[in-house]
């Protein structure tokens, strides 16, 4: 790989992969919707930083001329809001994304995906890629991920190989989505954990989220998804736990059944849908159905397809975040 062209690059999975793509020698041209957005995709080492947003088909199609391969690590990341702005960010996204890497005669497109996309049916317990989506998705995000997940997939062909990658629950140092929303609720005491929240969550830190990318670009066969994950799964609760004392937080929480849980989410979503009401519910189904019970997941394809094998240990990983050594 030579060149290659990066969306959400200032994000928490973005920036780390452009340092990496920097630190392998790869020219890095990064999409950038603001300003701040430019500072830090060129702060992480992109060479480029585009200006535009993933409506500038033609923008994104000039900056991936001579690229090799596009990661697209972009979507509206969020557990509530304006079904248009998920629809437009994520599925139209990922779709202009896929139309200008066409366009600019890309051979390799590598889509940052998840495993929200399962949400919504049953359990999610030592799935593996043919798990079916749900017939009703858990919420916006995980139907907008797997509608333009589908999308990927579905655009393989001779000329542009598609590939499709799964990290669950990412964490590590830097984190700016997951782990800082539950600190602060903590702090506020408004975090429960459901069910007790002992039970086995598949986890990937960051470091092996984009080993796994890299790798998905130079060795994914086309069409296909992979999960990559850190390995065996910890207790979510204990490992929620002890990444919330690493960043010095740490307050005993309560425990809320799940079954309550379950009808306080949906009742609240009803009622929140039905007035159009425009905060967020206090509790979104989709972070009861990715966060309140097992999750486990197989990277079996990924270690037997893509020779992938995690390269940050969880107790490592933990050893970080507290501010030890990388």
């Amino acid at each position: 790989m030579r060149r290659a062209f990066v969306t959400g690059g200032s994000g928490f999975v973005g920036r780390n992969l452009i340092a990496a793509l920097a630190e392998h020698g790869v020219e890095v041209r990064a999409l950038a919707r603001s300003g701040n957005a430019e500072e830090a995709v060129r702060l992480a080492g992109a060479n480029t930083a585009v200006r535009g947003d993933l409506d500038a088909v033609a923008v994104m199609s000039e900056a991936m001329r001579d690229c090799d391969t596009v990661f697209h690590a972009a979507a509206k990341v969020d557990v509530w809001g304006d079904p248009a702005d998920f629809h437009r960010a994520t599925v139209q996204g990922t779709q202009n994304v896929l139309d200008a890497a066409k366009s600019a005669g890309v051979k390799r497109f590598v889509h940052v995906s998840t495993e929200a996309v399962m949400a919504g049916g049953p359990p999610i317990v030592d799935a593996d890629e043919t798990w079916p989506y749900p017939r009703k998705p858990a919420g916006l995000y995980p139907l907008t991920k797997g509608l333009a997940e589908q999308r990927v997939v579905a655009a393989n062909s001779p000329t542009l190989t598609t590939v499709a990658v799964r990290p669950p629950l990412i964490w590590g140092r830097g984190d700016t989505s997951v782990l800082p929303k539950i600190a602060e609720a903590v702090r506020r005491g408004q975090w429960m954990w459901f069910g007790g929240g002992h039970y086995l969550h598949a986890t990937t830190h960051i470091a092996n989220v984009v080993h796994g990318l890299l790798l998905a670009a130079e060795k994914g066969r086309g069409g296909e998804i992979y999960f990559i994950t850190d390995g065996a799964p910890p207790d979510f609760r204990d490992f929620m736990t002890a990444q919330l004392r690493a960043i010095g937080v740490d307050r005993e929480s309560r425990s809320i059944p799940y079954g309550l849980a379950l009808a306080l989410a949906s009742g609240g979503e009803w009622i929140w849908n039905t007035f159009d009401l425009k905060s967020m519910p206090p509790l979104p189904r989709s972070v009861l159905y990715l966060m309140g019970q097992k999750l486990t997941v197989s990277d079996a394809k990924a270690r037997r397809e893509l020779g992938y094998a995690p390269v940050m240990t969880v107790e490592r990983g933990l050893a970080e975040l507290a501010g030890g050594p990388r």
